[in-house]
């Protein structure tokens, strides 16, 4: 790689009606110190200003492109758009309302070039706002454990990703099929296609945390539901439909903090189990089978 010059990063970022999100992560990104990369906002259909709050910076930056994915309502079909529309040989995901620092790409090259993986994860840390409530302080406490994602179910989440693209024309791209969980499956098919799974500690990144119950509680519906698709699409990996996997467990509360804490994040951590598994049964209710057909999209390789 090092005769070749650094190699050509593209950025993926989709959205969908968060324009402050999307502003917040613009600002961010088109900071950094080294030479623009490619930045690509994917809009997955919505409604409100966040098409032209990102076409408000484009007339500055040649660098940033605004797409569109209006055929399916889903974040990876959103990213799935992005990695079909560049041709660079490593693509980075990152959620609108995310900051990095300006030498955050930088770093992630560096890291690359060093290590050689193919996949690779980002540290999340959570910001907490002024006077945080509890729901904010739960989340900034289990937080994103990302390492410990790599390590014992060999994924990263799609905020903080990395990819080489040879990756994705090998495994195929993200099973846009699936509401949630897709960094899993994706991350758990590198895997067992033998890359390297890579945890690059130094190339931190930052993520707002959810401040309201009723922001939890829309996640992890969320996310009770992918965990049936993921059985109901790849059974041979996931179980079969009407069994719930079990918890990892990953993201418990910790034995150092305050009895009161604990208390009050060991209820709010059993009551949003209970919202995921109502997010399960309502997926798992709606008894749809999978289309042989409609299968995890491929990406062909690129002449040259």
């Amino acid at each position: 790689m090092s005769d070749r010059g650094p190699p050509r990063v593209s950025i993926i970022v989709p959205v969908y009606n968060d324009p402050d999100g999307i502003r917040t992560t613009l600002k961010s990104l088109l900071s950094q110190s080294t030479d623009p990369a490619q930045i690509i906002v994917v809009d997955n259909g919505s409604t409100d200003r966040t098409p032209e709050t990102v076409r408000s910076y484009m007339d500055d930056h040649a660098n940033l492109a605004l797409l569109f994915e209006h055929e399916i309502q889903s974040s990876y079909a959103a990213r799935n758009t992005g990695i079909r529309h560049t041709d660079a040989e490593i693509l980075a995901f990152v959620d609108a309302d995310m900051t990095v620092p300006e030498d955050w790409l930088e770093s992630a090259i560096e890291t690359f070039r060093i290590t050689d993986a193919g996949y690779m994860g980002c540290p999340v840390e959570l910001t907490l706002p002024e006077n945080p409530p509890l729901p904010a302080r739960y989340d900034h406490h289990t937080g994103f454990p990302v390492e410990g994602y790599l390590e014992s179910q060999h994924f990263a989440p799609t905020c903080c990703l990395f990819v080489r693209r040879a990756v994705f024309e090998d495994v195929g791209l993200f099973d846009h099929r699936l509401e949630s969980g897709g960094d899993k499956e994706f991350g758990n098919r590198v895997h067992a296609a033998g890359y390297e799974l890579h945890f690059a500690a130094d190339v931190t990144m930052y993520h707002p945390t959810r401040n309201t119950l009723r922001a939890h509680m829309k996640k992890d519906r969320r996310v009770g539901r992918g965990l049936c698709q993921l059985q109901r699409y790849h059974p041979e990996r996931y179980g079969t439909p009407g069994v719930p996997p079990r918890p990892s467990g990953i993201k418990r509360p910790e034995r150092d903090l305050s009895p009161r804490d604990r208390v009050a994040f060991g209820a709010l951590g059993t009551g949003l189990t209970g919202v995921r598994a109502l997010g399960y049964y309502e997926e798992f209710l709606r008894g749809s089978s999978p289309d042989p057909a409609d299968g995890i999209p491929e990406l062909g390789r690129m002449d040259g």
